[in-house]
Formats: C-alpha cells, sequence, structure tokens
C-alpha cells in the first residue's frame, strides 16, 4: 500500500480524506497504518493544524521524494506491459 500513498502525494500535499478517495479500495485502518509506517520511515511528513476538526495534511519528504520519480518510472514500465502482464497471468491460472 505504501507504494500507493507515495504516487498520490507526489507533487502535493493531500488531507486524510482526500488520501482515502484516491486509492482505490483501502480501507481507512490500512492508509492509517500505511501513513504512519511512512512517517516514522521519513518518507512522509504530517501536518496537524489545530481546529474545529483537526485538518491533518500529509505531503512528501526530501527522501520520499528521492523515492516517488524511480517508482513512477516503474509504474509506467507496468502500465506499458499491461496486456503482456494479464496475458501471462491468464496462461498462468490456465495451467
Amino acid at each position: 500500500m505504501g507504494r500507493w500513498v507515495l504516487m498520490a502525494v507526489r507533487g502535493r500535499e493531500l488531507r486524510f480524506f482526500e488520501l482515502r478517495g484516491s486509492i482505490e479500495g483501502i480501507s481507512e485502518k490500512m492508509l492509517s497504518q500505511t501513513l504512519r509506517t511512512l512517517v516514522r520511515d521519513g518518507l512522509v511528513w504530517r501536518r496537524v493544524e489545530h481546529s474545529t476538526p483537526p485538518r491533518v495534511s500529509y505531503g512528501l519528504t526530501p527522501l520520499g521524494q528521492g523515492t516517488s520519480g524511480p517508482l513512477a518510472e516503474l509504474f509506467e514500465v507496468i502500465r506499458g506491459h499491461a496486456y503482456d502482464i494479464q496475458a501471462t497471468q491468464a496462461a498462468f491460472d490456465a495451467s
């Protein structure tokens, strides 16, 4: 899940609900756990604005920015070979 969060906040900061909406199928619990891990690892920063209700935003640290570029390139390679990957999966499943 971490890779999806890194891609979602690449180049912009997002609030928790915006992140949840941008990652299809992720539960609030899984997103919370993933964000906690990424903040702990130093890849994502977390900012709390003391308001009612509190506003919590997330974004990439410099370390996270350094990892998101290669990750984006990998996603593009996978996307470019999606047909081949699906065909290979279908052949594997059929055997």
